[in-house]
């Protein structure tokens, strides 16, 4: 069995991650979930939001997750890996939206396993 060469087969976008306290609302929902909801509209194939434990931001407060916490501000830290210019119209999107939010970019590789590149589009539409 032969192996593929996985960096001739994955392609170059940004992996763009964007952290946010998880009561932190906008527009009458929390932000991570305006985020993924922005994110769909503007195309991008995928994003997902992961809690943190426990973290501190530009202020310096130390925020914790405890057993009898039922709503608190911990972290949440949105991802997504995509095309830079699918990258640039979310975080403008984020700006016309007047939210202030810290965000990390840089550049990755991804790919989809399981089919050749020129059939990507395919395996990534919705299955609904």
């Amino acid at each position: 069995m032969s192996s593929r060469n996985w960096l001739e087969h994955g392609i170059e976008g940004v992996f763009l991650r964007v952290l946010v306290h998880e009561n932190r609302m906008h527009k009458g929902k929390p932000v991570y979930d305006w985020l993924l909801q922005e994110a769909q509209r503007l195309g991008i194939h995928g994003g997902s939001a992961y809690r943190g434990i426990a973290g501190y931001g530009r202020h310096g407060v130390l925020h914790e997750a405890h057993f009898f916490e039922l709503a608190g501000d911990l972290p949440v830290e949105v991802r997504f890996v995509c095309a830079e210019a699918e990258a640039c119209k979310l975080l403008d999107a984020v700006e016309a939206a007047q939210l202030s939010l810290f965000y990390v970019i840089g550049p990755t590789r991804y790919g989809v396993t399981g089919v050749d590149k020129a059939d990507w589009s395919k395996a990534m539409q919705s299955k609904g």
